[in-house]
């Protein structure tokens, strides 16, 4: 497969991902917006995870009108439609991504490094927590710190 026809496949690919969604907003009463199209365009052309600035930058690159207050509120639709997640990961603002299988986060505190570990990575501990606390752990929203190998002593 050439560099071309992948590059298409992947814009492909991101658009059906576009549909999907704004099918979904407007199930749910949504509107599919100009911006809401090019806020979802940001996430999928950039599956890491990525702040609301970042994220609007991005769409204002596109359409400078679109305020970052609009962005804000369209992630805060998209999660609550369980399409994006949104996690913090150590001192920093929340990040954004669109909606996966559940994760887990592992944040160096020196080099701000982050890795994403299958959620029963974390299982024991929410079994413990569940077990004592009565307290579900979310993957989603989870993020563990500490040093990387590379910043290990």
């Amino acid at each position: 497969m050439t560099a071309d026809t992948t590059t298409k496949a992947q814009r492909a690919e991101g658009s059906e991902v576009i549909d999907t969604v704004l099918a979904q907003l407007r199930q749910h009463g949504g509107r599919a917006t100009p911006a809401r199209r090019l806020l979802l365009g940001a996430l999928v052309a950039s599956p890491g995870h990525r702040t609301a600035e970042q994220l609007a930058a991005d769409v204002q690159a596109r359409a400078p009108g679109v305020n970052l207050s609009t962005i804000y509120r369209n992630l805060d639709e998209l999660e609550r439609l369980k399409v994006v997640d949104r996690t913090r990961l150590s001192h920093g603002p929340a990040t954004y991504h669109l909606a996966s299988a559940a994760h887990g986060h592992l944040v160096c505190e020196h080099c701000g490094s982050m890795t994403e570990v299958p959620g029963q990575i974390f299982g024991d501990l929410a079994a413990a927590t569940q077990a004592r606390y009565g307290f579900v752990i979310n993957p989603h929203h989870f993020a563990v710190t500490g040093r990387c190998s590379d910043c290990q002593p």
